[in-house]
């Protein structure tokens, strides 16, 4: 079964950048579609970007011009640069896959801090 590690988290100021990466076991082309998520505290976790095994990226309205998301084949990796953080960006980021055969995954989050 695919194991999903996201790392890359931290507390960074308003303004500033992260890269969060999302490091997969298996074979990255296993999966046919990576997702990042976030989710706040008591909050609903949200869909920020998607990338399919084909190339095609997605991101939420919320973060776009800001976040870029971006698969790596040859290391087994997914990637979310975050760029112009906000406070509002502060949540638990999660790695999320859906294999070929219609399996999904989840990692266990990566912590967001942006302070103001």
């Amino acid at each position: 079964q695919v194991q999903l590690g996201e790392s890359g988290g931290g507390l960074v100021q308003a303004g500033g950048s992260l890269r969060l990466s999302c490091v997969v076991s298996g074979s990255i082309f296993n999966l046919n579609a990576m997702s990042w998520y976030r989710q706040a505290p008591g909050e609903q976790r949200e869909l920020v970007a998607t990338a399919t095994r084909i190339g095609i990226t997605n991101v939420a309205d919320s973060v776009k011009g800001r976040f870029t998301i971006s698969r790596d084949n040859a290391k087994n990796t997914m990637y979310l640069q975050m760029n112009s953080l906000k406070p509002e960006d502060t949540a638990v980021y999660y790695c999320h896959a859906i294999s070929r055969v219609g399996v999904t995954y989840w990692g266990q989050g990566t912590q967001v801090t942006v302070s103001s």
